[in-house]
């Protein structure tokens, strides 16, 4: 009898325990704002390596005229 009572004590301890992690974890935002960082800077990335690329192109065919003028 003993030991049914010590288990279920252990197991309201552990449920007391979840409960209180889970609030904490949803309490917490930190996460989410990284995650927002994160997209944000990959947005950024993209636009900078699309800007880059294009500007490539255009000044590849620039030298190439003025190479054709001499």
């Amino acid at each position: 009898m003993a030991q049914k009572e010590e288990i279920t004590s252990r197991k309201s301890q552990l449920r007391l325990i979840m409960s209180l992690l889970r609030a904490r974890l949803a309490g917490d935002e930190q996460g989410a704002t990284a995650i927002e960082y994160a997209l944000i800077a990959s947005g950024v990335g993209a636009a900078v390596a699309a800007t880059v690329y294009n500007l490539g192109s255009a000044t590849k065919g620039l030298y190439s005229q003025l190479s054709s003028m001499f």
